[in-house]
Protein backbone atom coordinates (compact mmCIF):
# COMPACT_ATOMS: atom_id res chain seq x y z
CA UNK A 1 0.00 0.00 0.00
CA UNK A 2 1.50 3.32 -1.03
CA UNK A 3 1.54 5.88 1.73
CA UNK A 4 0.65 9.52 1.24
CA UNK A 5 2.00 12.12 3.65
CA UNK A 6 1.59 11.61 7.37
CA UNK A 7 -1.21 14.17 7.37
CA UNK A 8 0.18 16.28 10.21
CA UNK A 9 3.30 18.37 10.54
CA UNK A 10 4.84 16.89 13.70
CA UNK A 11 6.14 13.56 12.29
CA UNK A 12 7.57 15.41 9.29
CA UNK A 13 9.49 17.70 11.64
CA UNK A 14 10.92 14.79 13.59
CA UNK A 15 12.17 13.24 10.35
CA UNK A 16 14.44 16.20 9.77
CA UNK A 17 15.84 16.39 13.31
CA UNK A 18 18.43 14.04 14.73
CA UNK A 19 17.87 11.30 12.14
CA UNK A 20 20.89 9.62 10.58
CA UNK A 21 19.21 8.70 7.28
CA UNK A 22 17.09 10.92 5.01
CA UNK A 23 13.47 10.05 4.30
CA UNK A 24 12.93 7.72 1.34
CA UNK A 25 11.90 9.21 -2.02
CA UNK A 26 8.18 9.81 -2.43
CA UNK A 27 7.86 8.91 -6.09
CA UNK A 28 9.19 6.28 -8.49
CA UNK A 29 9.94 7.52 -12.00
CA UNK A 30 10.38 4.77 -14.61
CA UNK A 31 11.98 5.50 -17.98
CA UNK A 32 12.21 3.61 -21.22
CA UNK A 33 15.34 4.31 -23.29
CA UNK A 34 14.93 3.99 -27.07
CA UNK A 35 12.82 6.77 -28.59
CA UNK A 36 12.11 8.01 -25.08
CA UNK A 37 15.34 9.22 -23.48
CA UNK A 38 17.10 9.13 -26.83
CA UNK A 39 15.40 10.15 -30.05
CA UNK A 40 16.29 6.99 -31.99
CA UNK A 41 16.11 3.23 -31.67
CA UNK A 42 19.68 2.52 -30.58
CA UNK A 43 19.59 -0.92 -32.20
CA UNK A 44 19.01 0.79 -35.53
CA UNK A 45 21.66 3.39 -34.73
CA UNK A 46 24.48 0.84 -34.52
CA UNK A 47 23.97 0.04 -38.19
CA UNK A 48 25.77 3.32 -38.87
CA UNK A 49 28.94 1.45 -37.89
CA UNK A 50 28.37 -1.19 -40.60
CA UNK A 51 30.10 -1.05 -44.00
CA UNK A 52 27.97 1.20 -46.20
CA UNK A 53 25.74 1.83 -43.16
CA UNK A 54 23.42 -1.01 -44.11
CA UNK A 55 22.80 -4.68 -43.42
CA UNK A 56 22.62 -7.52 -45.95
CA UNK A 57 19.10 -8.30 -47.10
CA UNK A 58 19.33 -11.90 -45.86
CA UNK A 59 20.08 -10.62 -42.37
CA UNK A 60 17.23 -8.12 -42.37
CA UNK A 61 14.84 -10.80 -43.57
CA UNK A 62 15.77 -13.06 -40.65
CA UNK A 63 13.80 -10.96 -38.16
CA UNK A 64 10.84 -12.66 -36.46
CA UNK A 65 8.19 -10.73 -34.56
CA UNK A 66 8.64 -11.17 -30.80
CA UNK A 67 12.25 -12.31 -31.15
CA UNK A 68 14.04 -9.01 -31.72
CA UNK A 69 16.72 -9.86 -29.17
CA UNK A 70 17.75 -12.93 -31.15
CA UNK A 71 17.77 -10.86 -34.34
CA UNK A 72 20.09 -8.28 -32.73
CA UNK A 73 22.44 -11.06 -31.65
CA UNK A 74 22.85 -11.91 -35.34
CA UNK A 75 23.25 -8.24 -36.27
CA UNK A 76 26.01 -7.75 -33.70
CA UNK A 77 27.77 -10.92 -34.84
CA UNK A 78 27.71 -9.60 -38.40
CA UNK A 79 29.11 -6.25 -37.30
CA UNK A 80 31.87 -8.08 -35.44
CA UNK A 81 32.69 -10.02 -38.60
CA UNK A 82 32.99 -6.71 -40.41
CA UNK A 83 35.57 -5.45 -37.92
CA UNK A 84 33.37 -3.13 -35.89
CA UNK A 85 35.08 -2.68 -32.50
CA UNK A 86 34.23 -1.33 -29.06
CA UNK A 87 35.31 2.21 -29.92
CA UNK A 88 33.07 2.23 -33.00
CA UNK A 89 30.02 1.16 -30.98
CA UNK A 90 30.86 3.60 -28.20
CA UNK A 91 31.06 6.50 -30.67
CA UNK A 92 27.64 5.63 -32.11
CA UNK A 93 25.93 5.32 -28.72
CA UNK A 94 27.49 8.50 -27.37
CA UNK A 95 26.24 10.52 -30.33
CA UNK A 96 22.59 9.42 -30.35
CA UNK A 97 20.61 12.63 -29.75
CA UNK A 98 18.37 13.00 -26.73
CA UNK A 99 14.65 13.37 -27.38
CA UNK A 100 13.20 16.90 -27.47
CA UNK A 101 13.05 18.46 -24.01
CA UNK A 102 14.92 15.60 -22.34
CA UNK A 103 17.89 17.76 -21.22
CA UNK A 104 15.47 20.11 -19.48
CA UNK A 105 13.65 17.20 -17.81
CA UNK A 106 16.91 15.77 -16.50
CA UNK A 107 17.96 19.21 -15.25
CA UNK A 108 14.72 19.37 -13.25
CA UNK A 109 15.20 15.83 -11.92
CA UNK A 110 18.80 16.48 -10.90
CA UNK A 111 17.49 19.23 -8.59
CA UNK A 112 14.89 16.90 -7.07
CA UNK A 113 16.80 13.65 -6.56
CA UNK A 114 15.57 13.26 -2.97
CA UNK A 115 11.96 13.24 -4.16
CA UNK A 116 12.18 11.05 -7.28
CA UNK A 117 13.75 7.61 -7.41
CA UNK A 118 14.59 6.85 -11.02
CA UNK A 119 14.99 3.50 -12.76
CA UNK A 120 15.33 2.60 -16.43
CA UNK A 121 13.79 -0.49 -18.06
CA UNK A 122 14.85 -1.06 -21.66
CA UNK A 123 14.95 -3.80 -24.26
CA UNK A 124 18.16 -2.34 -25.70
CA UNK A 125 21.49 -3.37 -24.11
CA UNK A 126 23.47 -2.36 -21.05
CA UNK A 127 26.64 -1.29 -22.85
CA UNK A 128 24.84 1.07 -25.22
CA UNK A 129 22.63 2.57 -22.51
CA UNK A 130 25.56 3.23 -20.18
CA UNK A 131 27.55 4.87 -22.99
CA UNK A 132 24.65 7.16 -23.90
CA UNK A 133 23.73 8.12 -20.34
CA UNK A 134 27.33 8.83 -19.35
CA UNK A 135 27.81 10.98 -22.45
CA UNK A 136 24.68 12.94 -21.51
CA UNK A 137 25.90 13.31 -17.92
CA UNK A 138 22.80 11.68 -16.39
CA UNK A 139 23.96 8.13 -15.58
CA UNK A 140 24.22 8.83 -11.85
CA UNK A 141 20.55 9.89 -11.65
CA UNK A 142 19.37 6.28 -12.05
CA UNK A 143 19.23 3.98 -9.05
CA UNK A 144 19.02 0.93 -11.27
CA UNK A 145 19.05 0.02 -14.96
CA UNK A 146 17.33 -3.10 -16.25
CA UNK A 147 18.35 -4.13 -19.76
CA UNK A 148 19.67 -7.02 -21.80
CA UNK A 149 23.20 -8.07 -20.76
CA UNK A 150 25.93 -7.17 -23.24
CA UNK A 151 29.71 -7.13 -23.36
CA UNK A 152 32.72 -7.81 -25.53
CA UNK A 153 34.10 -11.31 -25.99
CA UNK A 154 37.70 -12.37 -26.66
CA UNK A 155 37.28 -11.57 -30.35
CA UNK A 156 36.20 -8.03 -29.54
CA UNK A 157 32.64 -8.73 -30.69
CA UNK A 158 29.77 -7.03 -28.87
CA UNK A 159 27.58 -9.87 -27.59
CA UNK A 160 23.99 -9.71 -26.40
CA UNK A 161 21.80 -11.95 -24.28
CA UNK A 162 18.16 -12.05 -23.16
CA UNK A 163 17.24 -10.31 -19.91
CA UNK A 164 15.04 -13.09 -18.51
CA UNK A 165 12.28 -15.54 -19.32
CA UNK A 166 8.62 -14.92 -18.48
CA UNK A 167 5.08 -16.09 -19.12
CA UNK A 168 3.55 -12.86 -20.43
CA UNK A 169 1.92 -13.44 -23.81
CA UNK A 170 2.00 -9.75 -24.75
CA UNK A 171 5.74 -9.11 -24.51
CA UNK A 172 8.88 -10.14 -26.44
CA UNK A 173 10.33 -13.49 -25.40
CA UNK A 174 13.34 -11.91 -23.67
CA UNK A 175 11.70 -9.20 -21.56
CA UNK A 176 8.44 -8.34 -19.83
CA UNK A 177 8.70 -4.87 -18.35
CA UNK A 178 5.63 -5.40 -16.18
CA UNK A 179 7.37 -8.33 -14.46
CA UNK A 180 10.48 -6.21 -13.87
CA UNK A 181 8.51 -3.27 -12.47
CA UNK A 182 6.31 -5.46 -10.25
CA UNK A 183 9.33 -7.26 -8.81
CA UNK A 184 11.16 -3.97 -8.24
CA UNK A 185 8.24 -2.47 -6.30
CA UNK A 186 8.03 -5.63 -4.19
CA UNK A 187 11.77 -5.54 -3.53
CA UNK A 188 11.65 -1.89 -2.45
CA UNK A 189 8.63 -2.59 -0.22
CA UNK A 190 10.66 -5.26 1.57
CA UNK A 191 13.26 -2.53 2.16
CA UNK A 192 10.51 -0.37 3.71
CA UNK A 193 10.35 1.95 0.70
CA UNK A 194 6.83 2.39 -0.59
CA UNK A 195 6.07 5.05 -3.16
CA UNK A 196 3.10 7.39 -3.05
CA UNK A 197 2.92 7.42 -6.83
CA UNK A 198 4.59 5.82 -9.84
CA UNK A 199 5.28 7.70 -13.07
CA UNK A 200 6.09 5.85 -16.30
CA UNK A 201 7.70 7.55 -19.32
CA UNK A 202 7.81 5.48 -22.52
CA UNK A 203 6.87 5.14 -26.15
CA UNK A 204 6.72 1.52 -27.30
CA UNK A 205 4.29 -1.37 -27.29
CA UNK A 206 6.38 -3.06 -24.60
CA UNK A 207 5.83 0.01 -22.38
CA UNK A 208 2.07 -0.46 -22.52
CA UNK A 209 2.22 -3.73 -20.57
CA UNK A 210 3.73 -2.23 -17.37
CA UNK A 211 1.78 1.02 -17.67
CA UNK A 212 -1.50 -0.93 -17.74
CA UNK A 213 -0.78 -2.08 -14.17
CA UNK A 214 -0.54 1.49 -12.81
CA UNK A 215 -3.21 2.71 -10.41
CA UNK A 216 -5.46 5.76 -10.48
CA UNK A 217 -2.93 7.71 -8.39
CA UNK A 218 -0.16 7.14 -10.96
CA UNK A 219 0.68 8.91 -14.23
CA UNK A 220 1.58 7.33 -17.58
CA UNK A 221 3.58 9.56 -19.93
CA UNK A 222 3.34 8.00 -23.42
CA UNK A 223 5.13 9.76 -26.27
CA UNK A 224 2.43 11.26 -28.43
CA UNK A 225 1.62 9.26 -31.57
CA UNK A 226 3.90 6.33 -30.70
CA UNK A 227 2.68 2.73 -30.10
CA UNK A 228 2.26 3.06 -26.31
CA UNK A 229 0.04 6.12 -26.78
CA UNK A 230 -1.98 4.42 -29.50
CA UNK A 231 -2.52 1.32 -27.37
CA UNK A 232 -3.67 3.38 -24.40
CA UNK A 233 -6.16 5.17 -26.63
CA UNK A 234 -7.42 1.88 -28.07
CA UNK A 235 -7.95 0.42 -24.60
CA UNK A 236 -9.87 3.50 -23.53
CA UNK A 237 -12.17 3.17 -26.54
CA UNK A 238 -12.81 -0.53 -26.04
CA UNK A 239 -12.91 -0.55 -22.23
CA UNK A 240 -13.48 2.95 -20.83
CA UNK A 241 -11.86 3.27 -17.44
CA UNK A 242 -9.83 0.06 -17.77
CA UNK A 243 -6.59 2.05 -18.03
CA UNK A 244 -6.50 3.51 -14.55
CA UNK A 245 -3.51 5.85 -14.57
CA UNK A 246 -3.78 9.48 -15.58
CA UNK A 247 -2.43 9.83 -19.13
CA UNK A 248 -0.22 12.77 -20.10
CA UNK A 249 1.00 12.39 -23.68
CA UNK A 250 4.12 14.34 -24.59
CA UNK A 251 5.92 15.62 -27.67
CA UNK A 252 8.63 17.35 -25.66
CA UNK A 253 9.88 16.01 -22.33
CA UNK A 254 9.44 19.53 -20.97
CA UNK A 255 5.76 18.57 -20.75
CA UNK A 256 6.73 15.71 -18.44
CA UNK A 257 8.78 18.13 -16.33
CA UNK A 258 5.83 20.53 -16.11
CA UNK A 259 3.51 17.76 -14.91
CA UNK A 260 6.00 16.64 -12.29
CA UNK A 261 6.43 20.24 -11.13
CA UNK A 262 2.65 20.41 -10.62
CA UNK A 263 2.84 17.26 -8.51
CA UNK A 264 5.50 18.85 -6.31
CA UNK A 265 3.42 22.00 -5.86
CA UNK A 266 0.53 19.92 -4.57
CA UNK A 267 2.54 17.72 -2.20
CA UNK A 268 2.34 18.32 1.53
Amino acid sequence: MRRCCEGVGLPCLFKGVGMASPPPPKYLLVFDFDETIVNENSDDSVIRAAPGRELPERLRQSFRDGFYNEYMQRVLAYLGDQGVKMGDFKAVYENIPLSPGMPELFQFLSKNQETFEMILISDANMFGIECALRAAGVYSLFRKIFSNPSGFDKRGYLTLGPYHSHKCLECPANMCKRKILTEYLAERAQEDVEFERVFYVGDGANDFCPSATLTSSDIAFPRKGYPMHQMVQEMEKKQPGAFQATVVAWESATEVAQSLQEVLKKKC
